[in-house]
């Protein structure tokens, strides 16, 4: 008689609570429910739950995340960027301390030591009760770029699964690996490794409605935003080998809504904005409203913030980041919020002058483009890229002149310009990559450094 194994996934969920309830009925359920016929369950989740730009996410710090997830009982969890460059070193380190599922990572260490987090386990071995040993080993992706300025070193899949499988050989019948790579990788691993069994697949928000077999490896995804719930059936034989493996995904908004979903939906997003509100940081004088379109003081308010924190006198935002109006009188981190809800973070670019011309002109020969183009990704929660605006520079498009400070730029002398982490990762400023010298300065999210600068500039008294 066939063994027969289930595992649950979800990954992806970005702090999306309107899909939370549903997802967590259906979870519950159907791990019963396969329970009930026979089969071992195992319910994972891929990373990502955690994304600030909800309102309790950034209260807490992702711990009312975890909270969620404690409901399920989660056999393993591994993270995404979300939780390893969004949060602080010190909140990630403090982020699983009430979690009722064990973590697993393996191939992230502390900078300081060298050493694995002390909140992940490297691999973790689920016996069924018929004897089969189930592997599971867990990656995020090594932003190899950011993570040491969060003190973390990353480490590549391509070689941290060898010494892997090296390690754990003849300890496992069935291997599965959860996947914060993204697609790519996942199908890199599948040709190189066909070894594994299972593939579960996250990062880059892919959805394989009915997975993939790529080299005898099934590869599974769900999407994005608890949208989906995969669910795996694999099937072994009396020897614990794998002989057949499906892959399905159930649409979130196909299943049931219970009565008591809207409140708890509107609940999460309530308390999170109270929490927030809370903490008043500033008196300010007049309402600012942003404009994504034209020039607007919002924005030269938010300029003369990343200058000031990067210690420049030049700077570059673009208008579409600014979601809503900076209210006059006591502004609190609820306003900062909703108005900035991005995951970026300020750079510091270092240039000669001849370097900074062509980077102005690569933004004027864009600007018509990007001023309504949307945008996804790169730590961006807005629509649009919008007006490109400018501190201490000007254009004139007449001569293709660039003046700095009033002064036509010189070409043999060195510049600094502040921007963002996010002008680094599109594709349309390519001189900062090619010829400039960029510092992350990751201490700091950009609607913290403009709160700080609201708290000096108007402080409360």
């Amino acid at each position: 008689m066939q063994e027969q194994v289930t595992i649950l996934h979800t990954n992806d969920l970005h702090s999306h609570f309107e899909n939370w309830p549903r997802v967590q009925r259906y979870l519950l359920s159907e791990r019963t429910q396969r329970q009930q016929a026979g089969s071992t369950v195992l319910t994972v989740g891929l990373g990502d739950a955690v994304d600030r730009a909800h309102p309790l996410s950034e209260a807490t710090e992702g711990q009312a995340n975890v909270d969620l997830l404690n409901a399920i009982g989660y056999d393993a969890v591994t993270i995404g960027n979300n939780e390893g460059l969004g949060l602080t070193h010190a909140a990630l380190d403090k982020l699983y301390l009430h979690a009722n599922f064990d973590v697993i990572l393996d191939n992230l260490t502390n900078t300081a030591d060298g050493q694995p987090p002390k909140w992940a386990r490297p691999a973790k071995i689920i016996t069924t009760a018929r004897g089969t040993r189930i592997l599971l080993l867990a990656f995020t992706a090594p932003f190899t770029l950011t993570y040491p300025l969060n003190g973390w070193t990353p480490a590549s899949v391509k070689t941290r699964l060898p010494e892997l499988l090296a390690q754990y050989a003849g300890q496992y019948d069935v291997l599965v690996i959860l996947s914060h790579l993204g697609i790519n990788v996942d199908r890199w691993l599948a040709k190189h490794f066909p070894q594994i069994d299972v593939i579960i697949g996250s990062h880059t928000h892919h959805l394989l409605v009915n997975g993939e077999l790529k080299n005898g490896v099934l590869i599974a995804a769900a999407g994005k935003y608890g949208e989906y719930v995969g669910r795996i059936e694999l099937q072994l034989d009396a020897q614990h080998h794998v002989t057949n493996a499906d892959a399905h995904t159930v649409q979130t908004a196909s299943l049931p809504v219970a009565a008591g979903d809207e409140a708890l939906i509107a609940g999460w997003q309530a308390r999170g904005e109270m929490l927030l509100k809370q903490q008043v940081i500033a008196n300010v004088p007049e309402q600012l409203r942003p404009h994504w379109h034209h020039a607007s003081e919002l924005t030269a308010l938010g300029l003369a913030a990343i200058t000031d924190y990067a210690g420049t006198g030049l700077g570059m935002l673009n208008g579409g980041l600014f979601m809503r109006d900076l209210p006059a009188g006591r502004v609190n981190r609820n306003d900062l919020h909703t108005m900035l809800p991005h995951a970026m973070h300020v750079i510091r670019v270092t240039l000669t002058g001849e370097a900074l011309w062509r980077l102005v002109y690569e933004m004027e020969l864009v600007r018509p483009f990007l001023n309504k183009f949307p945008i996804k990704g790169m730590g961006f929660r807005g629509q649009v890229f919008g007006y490109i605006q400018y501190q201490g520079l000007a254009w004139q498009a007449a001569d293709h002149q660039l003046l700095v400070d009033g002064q036509p730029v010189d070409r043999q002398a060195t510049y600094q310009i502040a921007l963002l982490d996010h002008d680094l990762f599109i594709p349309f400023f390519p001189t900062l990559n090619i010829s400039g010298q960029t510092e992350i300065l990751f201490e700091a999210m950009l609607r913290t450094v403009v709160g700080d600068y609201l708290a000096r500039q108007w402080p409360i008294h």
